[in-house]
C-alpha cells in the first residue's frame, strides 16, 4: 500500500511537471506569435550624406540670338536662288536675286531728280547759274564805270565852276547823273550777294532734301532686291521657289547665327521665386536623349503672363551651340538648379512628414518606430535635406507594406 501511495505521488509530480512545461511552450509559442502577427512590415532607407539640388524642371522654346529675316518690299519673282536651307553663309554673301529691273529704272530716276535738286540747291546758295553770274558781274562792271565816269564828270564841272565856266545847273545835273549810277552799282551788287530771298531758298533746300529721300528709298528697295547676308550664319527658312512671284511683306528667307541660341523658359507662377540670375541650366531635347547643353538663367521674370493654360513667367539662357545642333524653334526640357548643397543629411522625400507645419520622421530604433521632430531645409522630387533632428546613418520608415499607417511606439520589421 505505501508502494502504490509512492508511485502515485511521483505520477501526479510528473503530470503536473509536463502541464508546467506545456503552458510555458505555449505560452512561449503565443507570445511569439503575437509578436510575429504586430511587427508591421516596412521599407526603410538610411540618412546619408550626399549632395542634394533644388531643381525647377518645365519646357522652353529654342530662338535664335541673332536672327535676320528677309520680306519682298514690292511686288516681283524670284530670279535666283543662291542657297539651300542648312547652308553656312558668310557676311556680304549674295543669297536670293529678287527681279530688280524696276527698282533699278526708279533708282535711276530718282537719282536724276536728286542731282537736278543738288544743282538747284549750288545755284541758290551760289546766286545763281554760271551765266546769269556772269551777266550780274558783267552788268557790275558797266555800272561801276559808269559810276566813276559820272564821278570824275562831276569833278571836272566843281573845277570849272571855280572858274566861272560852269553853271550850277549843269553841276545839279552831274550830281543827279552820278546817284543814279550809284544806285544802279548798290542794286547790283545787292543781286549778287542776296539774290534770293530766304523762303525761295527754303524752297529749294526742301526740294533738295525730298529729292535725298526719294533716291534712298528707291535704293533701299534696290538692296532688299538683291539679299545678302548680314552677318555669318546658317540659313535655316527658306520656303520660295525660283519663279514665285512674291507679295509686298511676302517672306523670304531667315538667317541665323546659331554659335549661341537663346532658350526661352517657361516657368510656372509658383517657381518664379526661386530663380536667380546665375543659377545654372540644363537644356535636353527629345530629339537627341544622349546630349544635354548648358547655361545660366540671365533673365529674372518681370510679368506673369498666359501661355497656354498655364501661368508662368519666362526666363532666357544663352547656350553655346556649335555643333548647331540645336535648331530654332524646336521645344526642349529645361532644368534650372535654384540651389545646391554638398555633404549634407538627406532622407527620401517619402520619409518625411508634416504635422501642424512640423515635420517629422520615423526613425527605426529597437525594431520600433520613433517619432523624431527635424529641421529641413531644400527638396526636389526624390530627396530632403535635413539639418537637425536626424544624424547621418538613422534609420528612417518609408512606409508598411500592408498600407497600415506608421504611428509612433509600433514594431516593425525592416524589409531588406
Amino acid at each position: 500500500m505505501a508502494l502504490t501511495n509512492n508511485n502515485s505521488g511521483i505520477f501526479t509530480r510528473h503530470r503536473w511537471l509536463v502541464v508546467t512545461l506545456a503552458l510555458i511552450a505555449a505560452v512561449v509559442l503565443l507570445a511569439s506569435f503575437m509578436s510575429r502577427d504586430d511587427a508591421v512590415p516596412v521599407r526603410a532607407a538610411t540618412a546619408q550624406r550626399s549632395i542634394i539640388r533644388s531643381v525647377v524642371s518645365t519646357n522652353g522654346k529654342v530662338e535664335p540670338l541673332q536672327n535676320f529675316e528677309a520680306h519682298a518690299p514690292v511686288g516681283t519673282t524670284v530670279n535666283k536662288l543662291l542657297v539651300k536651307e542648312g547652308d553656312h553663309v558668310k557676311q556680304g554673301q549674295l543669297l536670293v536675286q529678287l527681279d530688280d529691273a524696276p527698282a533699278r529704272s526708279q533708282a535711276a530716276q530718282a537719282l536724276a531728280r536728286l542731282r537736278g535738286a543738288e544743282a538747284d540747291l549750288k545755284a541758290v546758295q551760289g546766286g545763281g547759274t554760271r551765266e546769269e553770274v556772269l551777266t550780274l558781274e558783267a552788268q557790275l562792271q558797266k555800272a561801276q564805270a559808269e559810276s566813276d565816269t559820272d564821278q570824275r564828270y562831276l569833278n571836272a564841272l566843281r573845277e570849272l565852276r571855280k572858274q566861272d565856266a560852269a553853271s550850277v545847273g549843269e553841276i545839279k545835273n552831274a550830281e543827279n547823273q552820278l546817284k543814279a549810277a550809284n544806285a544802279d552799282l548798290v542794286l547790283i551788287q545787292q543781286k549778287m550777294r542776296n539774290r534770293y530771298a530766304q523762303p525761295e531758298i527754303a524752297r529749294v533746300e526742301a526740294q533738295q532734301a525730298e529729292a535725298q529721300a526719294t533716291y534712298a528709298a528707291a535704293q533701299d528697295v534696290l538692296n532688299r532686291l538683291n539679299i545678302r547676308a548680314p552677318f555669318d550664319g546658317v540659313v535655316y527658312s527658306l520656303p520660295v521657289l525660283q519663279g514665285t512671284y512674291l507679295n509686298p511683306g511676302d517672306f523670304v528667307l531667315q538667317e541665323a547665327d546659331l554659335a549661341k541660341v537663346r532658350v526661352r523658359a517657361f516657368v510656372d507662377e509658383p517657381d518664379v521665386g526661386r530663380l536667380a540670375p546665375g543659377n545654372k541650366i540644363t537644356v535636353t531635347w527629345d530629339a537627341m536623349p544622349d546630349r544635354t547643353w548648358a547655361g545660366m538663367v540671365t533673365v529674372v521674370p518681370a510679368v506673369i503672363k498666359m501661355h497656354g493654360t498655364r501661368n508662368v513667367g519666362e526666363t532666357t539662357c544663352v547656350v553655346d551651340n556649335g555643333d548647331f545642333k540645336l535648331l530654332p524653334n524646336v521645344n526642349v526640357g529645361v532644368s534650372i538648379i535654384t540651389a545646391e548643397h554638398r555633404n549634407v543629411v538627406t532622407v527620401p522625400r517619402e520619409a518625411v512628414h508634416q504635422d501642424d507645419n512640423k515635420a517629422y520622421v520615423y526613425q527605426i530604433v529597437n525594431n520600433e518606430l520613433q517619432r523624431r521632430y527635424v529641421q529641413t531645409s531644400i527638396s526636389n522630387l526624390t530627396q530632403v535635406e535635413v539639418t537637425d533632428g536626424l544624424s547621418e546613418n538613422g534609420l528612417v520608415a518609408l512606409g508598411s507594406i500592408n498600407a497600415k499607417p506608421l504611428r509612433d511606439g509600433l514594431p516593425v520589421k525592416v524589409l531588406h
